[in-house]
């Protein structure tokens, strides 16, 4: 990951940073984080998505010198303990997908005193921050065009299909495909589900947003009138139990409900385990439902990255050279702005975008 590299290098020596992070920790975030700790930064590594963890990457960090408490399939109870821990090791930063730290911390389960700064990556997690008195400034790259523009609009879609492939031995070839959500997630999902063949509509409540999918040739239902009619059901909205308890009873029989948000809760999965299901492919789960069968695919967790591999190496390149460009930044220039969310700065992430469109 040479731009990665590049970013890393530019740094400035982070001796007495201490940078409590929430996130996937798979194999790509490895020249990242190995990069910080080189550095001279104090990592504490916890995840934002336990289905996203993969165990040896923890163990080469921690090996490396980080504080970790992650594993692939930790509980809710677990992760309590790991934010509890974060907590307790006094971090002056904060690396969040998801904003479950921050969260915590100003729900009054520990001192936000340490912290200096902190980093959101996710559309759910500014959404959640918009609501909080946040003591400390946060910045949002999640909007930066170099992530939203290339991770969101075209990588999440086409791997979490690839993935889908994959472990179903389906395709989407004669399939009704309906897209819950027209963000840039959204969008990218709608153009790779029908690159790979199959019929697709859209369900997006926020008229702006259905108005762009028509023009944009999709055609627009309802969820009810979705969920009735798909053979597949992709989520990519971030928002809570879109397809709740509720709408079980409108699904038709053999739907597979796929969800690429970040959130796992897209899909509210406990009332489906209130039925009766099992595994019939590695992590394709069968639940009856009357006298229907349901698929559930990745444990209703983000498809790209339980299911699959995430973005290739090249373009998460791009990504994750933004990150480190936004913790330079972070430990650099974030006591100059008020507390609460921002925008990262253009001039944090531009030096990203020249130093890619100089390569060619």
């Amino acid at each position: 990951m040479p731009l990665t590299s590049s970013m890393i290098d530019a740094l400035p020596r982070l001796e007495g940073i201490r940078l409590a992070c929430s996130m996937h920790l798979e194999v790509k975030m490895v020249p990242t984080l190995e990069g910080l700790l080189r550095r001279g930064a104090k990592l504490f590594l916890t995840t934002c998505n336990p289905q996203t963890v993969d165990d040896r990457v923890v163990d080469w960090l921690a090996s490396r010198g980080a504080q970790a408490q992650a594993w692939r399939g930790m509980s809710e109870e677990d992760r309590d303990v790991a934010i509890r821990k974060a907590f307790e090791w006094a971090p002056t930063h904060l690396c969040e997908m998801g904003a479950d730290i921050t969260a915590a911390l100003l729900g009054g389960s520990g001192n936000p005193l340490s912290i200096q700064a902190g980093l959101e990556a996710t559309g759910s997690g500014t959404s959640r921050l918009e609501g909080l008195k946040v003591p400390y400034p946060i910045f949002n790259w999640d909007d930066v065009p170099l992530k939203e523009g290339l991770h969101n609009r075209y990588m999440v879609g086409l791997v979490a299909c690839h993935a889908f492939f994959e472990r179903t031995h389906l395709t989407f070839h004669g399939k009704r495909v309906v897209i819950v959500g027209f963000g840039l997630v959204g969008r990218g999902a709608c153009e790779a589900a029908r690159a790979y063949g199959g019929t697709v509509a859209v369900v997006e409540k926020d008229a702006t947003r259905a108005v762009e999918a028509q023009f944009a040739g999709w055609p627009v239902v309802s969820l009810e009138q979705g969920l009735r009619q798909a053979d597949i059901v992709i989520t990519a909205t971030g928002a809570r139990h879109v397809i709740g308890e509720k709408h079980l009873s409108l699904l038709r029989d053999g739907v597979f409900l796929v969800n690429v948000g970040h959130t796992a809760e897209e899909i509210d999965v406990p009332a489906l385990r209130a039925c009766p299901h099992e595994e019939v492919l590695p992590l394709v789960e069968e639940f009856r439902v009357g006298n229907r069968s349901i698929y559930l695919f990745a444990m209703g967790s983000m498809a790209n990255l339980t299911a699959g591999h995430g973005d290739s190496v090249n373009a998460f390149d791009i990504t994750a050279a933004v990150l480190v460009a936004g913790i330079g930044f972070l430990v650099t220039r974030a006591a100059a702005f008020s507390p609460g969310l921002h925008l990262l700065p253009r001039e944090a992430w531009e030096p990203v975008a020249t130093a890619r469109a100089a390569r060619g």
